[in-house]
């Protein structure tokens, strides 16, 4: 291999192998009375043997995964430890990004936010895992009211106020461009901050009454089409200023109230203003506001009929303040296509009352989460969280209607993530983004515990199948190893598996004999292949019939990975190496 660029540490060439296992639905703790078709998941249990467990089934079918790892810091959290060696560090995040990979679509996007300790490493990692070439941006997001050290002249560093956001495309060349999204400032607010700083602003002009529309003829524009010609009679236009004293009332709740009234006069360089103004001299028009109608070929109207309203002999163009900013309910906002510096100091404030559930130093604000969901999904898209921590991505996919799995190792799987979810659907949440999603309440989920290891050692050595393991859950861990989807034919009882095209697997405990094989020879059809797993089997029997494969369990799966292993969270141990054996025949 040539050689090429990437990161290094430890232990990289020792690979983890993780074991394959089920995933059991707890339907005692399901919320799934308000809709018994929910595809939601949540999933209690360590996350990189979770990711496994979705590997088979989901591979390729999540939209938008967003995790908020452990950061590494060396401090020590409440719910995490958090103090981790760096090369453990990096083989955690590599393993659960290699799969993480896997379950996102072709056009689908992960966003890993980390802070300043680990983000050029991860950047690194990333690139090796997702493809430098996919790298979309690195966001700065201002979370001052979380940050680490204090700084300043205690330990000789400047205070942390900032976390990153690393987003990456599965595929970028398919990758769908990103959502509208738009940062909104009220505009009366805006505009009060530039009066209190004493910036110059332009827009002081109301339009308080439209006067009577009068039809007077039409012109043409440059392509011989038609333009319409009004005149305004009786028009009233008043400052700002002298509408707040009126009404008395401040001039930020005048820009408000009639924000989409408001106008400044500029000498527009245009064709349709210059056309109109020969008009105006060429009819001899003495009314000091006119308008126009006419069907522009360019621009954000373009096909629709437009008016505009000119004052003046020299047809000064009224721009209105509405057209540079969007009206909500109402009232105008500043539309700022956004960059990659998000603040969101403001929503820290209040943070700790989201969800109803406290989680000191990791929470993140729902509208971050918004933000992300708006850009990169559409309603009923599957998202993921693998590090759900206090249930924040869940709360936010069940209010926006995206499909989720969410994953959480800790006791807070049910303390902070059920109990807060249980509130979203009871539609008692009325925090985060409740009113600007309209959540009332709804909807559901299933929760999921990780089934235990398949293979247990006992006092002697030996390697068995775990006792808490019955016949059907036997079945489906060993379809699940070996790549087959367990579905039980009502029928015929070996075709207990399915595989490609007409392949099968049959699990049995039971010891193999010649006469039980030939049954079960006798019902396959020519073309059909099939894999027995069973506990033992007479001797050379697994040579019997070119189109039946007898493995013996546990044997089988032995070296496949490692079993026993319950939790990759804090110290990553690598699996033993289990020496060739041989398959041997119980006579």
């Amino acid at each position: 291999m040539a050689n090429r660029l990437e990161l290094t540490w430890y232990g990289k060439d020792e690979p983890i192998r993780v074991e394959p296992r089920l995933l059991i639905e707890n339907t005692e703790l399901s919320n799934s009375s308000q809709d018994s078709d929910t595809e939601n998941m949540l999933i209690h249990g360590d996350n990189l043997l979770a990711l496994k467990a979705l590997e088979k089934d989901y591979a390729g079918q999540v939209k938008c995964i967003y995790i908020d790892p452990p950061y590494n810091t060396g401090s020590a959290f409440e719910h995490y430890d958090d103090n981790m060696e760096h090369s453990i560090w990096l083989e955690l995040m590599g393993e659960r990004l290699k799969i993480l990979r896997n379950l996102l679509s072709e056009d689908g996007t992960i966003w890993i936010q980390i802070d300043d300790e680990e983000q050029a490493y991860l950047k690194v990692l990333c690139d090796e895992i997702f493809g430098r070439n996919n790298f979309i941006n690195m966001i700065s997001v201002n979370m001052k009211n979380i940050a680490g050290a204090s700084g300043g002249g205690e330990d000789k560093r400047l205070k942390k106020n900032c976390e990153f956001i690393l987003a990456y495309a599965k595929k970028y060349t398919v990758m769908p461009v990103f959502n509208s999204v738009y940062e909104y400032t009220e505009m009366s607010e805006l505009i009060q901050q530039y009066l209190d700083n004493g910036v110059s602003w332009k827009y002081t002009s109301i339009l308080f009454d439209e006067g009577e529309k009068k039809y007077i003829g039409s012109t043409e524009d440059g392509n011989g089409d038609e333009i319409k010609v009004y005149l305004r009679e009786n028009v009233i236009i008043k400052s700002v200023k002298k509408v707040a004293l009126e009404e008395r009332i401040t001039e930020k709740e005048a820009y408000r109230k009639y924000g989409t009234k408001i106008f400044q006069t500029t000498n527009a360089q245009s064709s349709i203003r210059s056309r109109v103004m020969d008009y105006r001299k060429e009819q001899r028009i003495d009314e000091d506001v006119i308008s126009i109608e006419y069907v522009p070929k360019t621009g954000k109207n373009k096909g629709k009929v437009y008016e505009q309203f000119y004052k003046g002999e020299k047809c000064r163009l009224f721009v209105w303040l509405q057209d540079t900013s969007e009206v909500i309910d109402g009232k105008l906002y500043k539309k700022d296509t956004q960059g990659t510096y998000w603040d969101y100091t403001g929503q820290m404030k209040n943070l700790t009352k989201e969800g109803n559930v406290v989680f000191p130093n990791g929470k993140k604000p729902e509208a971050l989460i918004q933000r992300i969901f708006d850009m990169a999904t559409a309603r009923g898209d599957l998202v993921l969280d693998s590090f759900l921590g206090s249930g924040t991505t869940a709360a936010v996919a069940h209010k926006m209607g995206r499909h989720y799995i969410g994953i959480e190792m800790g006791e807070h799987a049910y303390t902070h993530c059920k109990a807060r979810l249980d509130k979203v659907i009871a539609g008692e949440d009325q925090g985060g983004i409740t009113t600007s999603t309209g959540w009332q309440g709804g909807g559901g989920y299933r929760f999921y515990e990780l089934a235990p290891t398949l293979i247990n050692e006992d006092a002697f050595g030996e390697y068995i199948i775990n006792e808490e393991y019955d016949a059907d859950m036997l079945a489906a861990a060993i379809a699940l190893h070996e790549g087959f989807r367990y579905q039980p034919d009502e029928n015929l009882f070996w075709k207990q598996s399915i595989g490609n095209e007409n392949s099968y697997l049959f699990v049995t405990t039971r010891h193999l004999n010649g006469t039980y094989l030939d049954s079960i020879k006798d019902t396959m059809q020519e073309d059909e292949y099939l894999i027995i797993a069973c506990k033992s089997f007479d001797n050379g029997l697994d040579k019997a019939y070119d189109n039946i494969v007898i493995k013996k369990i546990p044997q089988m799966l032995l070296r496949r990975c490692e079993f026993g292993k319950d939790d990759y969270a804090l110290n990553i141990v690598h699996p033993p190496i289990y020496e060739d054996e041989e398959m041997e025949s119980d006579e």
